[in-house]
């Protein structure tokens, strides 16, 4: 004879709602657990996105003394800083002895590249006054032979200023010069770099003065040494190496 199921209900009815009673207790749970886990992530999210993440040799370390160039830092006020949200950065003004002509280099690193897009010339010398004249593609060749290309761009102030400024601007990503910012404006590039790879990065380079030919000297003798602070394509920084050699060698063997 086959066996009946007990079922412990006094009635279809009361059977009925305890099942629905299970049901919302389960997706209250559910949906408990679902926010924590929501708030534990994004608060890790914001602290992964609100840390530096930092170069092995600050740009801070950067030569003051480069041949017949002598540098002296330019403050940049902190609310700047902020809204940049670079990693890194340097703000130099370098002279030659000789001839008095002047740069400006800035060098702004993020290993964040969305949030170096929109900081460009044309944008910010625009923003605080400047009257954009004219920019065109170029090229420079550093030092040890290598190619730099990047954007000249020339600006004016009107009277009662009268003010003139040539900014040649370039971009390295993850160890590769180019001359604008199309190559990290994809949407992958927007993603937060939550692990901190120190190779995924884009650091930007400026080099302003009042004559172009100044420019062009100062990118000429500046950019190898740039390119040392940065990871290379094999994820190689330069810089870091003659850091530790000059820390470890002997006096006198350096």
């Amino acid at each position: 004879m086959m066996k009946k199921a007990v079922v412990n209900c006094t009635g279809p009815t009361k059977c009925s709602k305890n099942t629905v009673w299970a049901v919302w207790i389960s997706a209250i749970v559910l949906l408990l657990c679902a926010g924590i886990t929501y708030r534990v992530t994004a608060h890790r999210l914001k602290l992964a996105v609100d840390t530096a993440i930092e170069l092995p040799v600050p740009l801070s370390a950067f030569p003051v003394e480069i041949g017949s160039w002598s540098g002296q830092d330019v403050p940049i006020p902190y609310n700047i800083q902020r809204v940049a949200g670079n990693d890194d950065f340097l703000s130099r003004l370098y002279t030659k002895r000789q001839t008095k002509e002047w740069a400006n280099i800035y060098i702004a690193y993020s290993a964040r590249p969305r949030t170096m897009l929109g900081h460009k010339p044309e944008v910010c010398y625009v923003g605080n006054g400047w009257i954009l004249d004219q920019t065109e593609p170029s090229k420079v060749v550093s030092v040890s032979g290598t190619t730099i290309p990047c954007l000249v761009h020339r600006f004016h102030k009107p009277a009662p200023d009268n003010e003139e400024i040539v900014v040649l601007n370039f971009y390295i990503l993850n160890g590769q010069i180019i001359s604008d910012e199309s190559g990290f404006s994809g949407v992958g590039w927007r993603t937060p770099n939550v692990a901190g790879n120190l190779a995924r990065y884009v650091a930007q380079v400026q080099i302003s003065s009042v004559l172009e030919n100044s420019v062009r000297s100062a990118a000429r003798d500046m950019t190898d040494l740039v390119l040392d602070f940065f990871p290379d394509k094999s994820g190689k920084v330069q810089a870091s190496e003659r850091v530790f050699k000059t820390q470890i060698l002997p006096a006198g063997k350096q």
